[in-house]
């Protein structure tokens, strides 16, 4: 069996736990072959993109559903609340607009502004990726089953967890640094201080990545988070000019 063959039954084996497939690697641990219908691209690939290499904890393997092309693409990172503003929205509406004329747009198929941005480049005829912290069997949140039907083919889903693997709170943070990872900008909507966002920002802040975020109203804690992260020094993003100079940056 090769590597990548025995990658993909260790994650089996361990509904893609990280650690436990660490471990299996390299131990060589024997494991009873199973069929695995799903398509998948493991870190010995060639088709893995190298700027996953870069995280300090690179996913062995990576389930898709649709176009695995896209990882080869310009991306960029969008996201948000979970209960966005109306505001928020249609700015995340106007952002994606402009960011799919050069970028694929990357989110993580939650509800609200992750969700909103699928969507947007969609309608818009642009491309998406949404990362899962799921099996690909669940369409999770309810609300975005539609939008997961529309991605799985002409767009990409990617979870490194096998199919079957249920929803798992501790899944969503360990899957925020691919997120992270993917997108050569990272573009936050609406946060607070306390949410998901922010715990995706900070793994993008330590690879380097250039932070752009939405200001929000005076003592309003829906935009907490955006307004901390432009005194930390993110850059503001106050209009659509600034992020059609971005296609341009190095």
């Amino acid at each position: 069996m090769e590597l990548r063959e025995k990658i993909a039954q260790y994650a089996y084996l361990y509904q893609g736990d990280y650690n436990q497939i660490a471990k299996a690697i390299v131990q060589k641990e024997e494991v009873k072959f199973q069929p695995i219908f799903e398509q998948y691209i493991t870190i010995v690939d060639k088709e893995y993109p190298k700027i996953l290499k870069s995280l300090e904890y690179p996913p062995w393997i990576l389930f898709y559903q649709g176009d695995i092309s896209l990882l080869n693409t310009k991306m960029v990172t969008v996201i948000g609340s979970r209960l966005a503003s109306q505001k928020a929205l249609e700015n995340c509406s106007l952002i994606c607009q402009e960011l799919l004329k050069n970028f694929t747009i990357v989110s993580g198929l939650a509800k609200g502004i992750d969700g909103y941005a699928h969507q947007t480049a969609i309608e818009y005829g642009g491309k998406t990726i949404g990362v899962i912290g799921s099996g690909l069997k669940y369409q999770y949140p309810l609300c975005n089953r539609l939008l997961y039907q529309k991605m799985k083919t002409n767009h990409l889903i990617l979870s490194e967890y096998p199919f079957g693997t249920p929803v798992m709170k501790h899944h969503f943070p360990w899957r925020n640094r691919i997120l992270a990872c993917l997108g050569k900008h990272i573009i936050v909507v609406e946060a607070s201080r306390k949410s998901g966002t922010m715990h995706t920002v900070n793994q993008a802040l330590s690879l380097g990545k250039n932070i752009l975020a939405v200001a929000g109203n005076f003592e309003d804690e829906t935009t907490s988070g955006c307004s901390q992260l432009i005194e930390d020094g993110a850059t503001i993003l106050y209009e659509i000019e600034q992020l059609r100079s971005l296609s341009f940056a190095k």
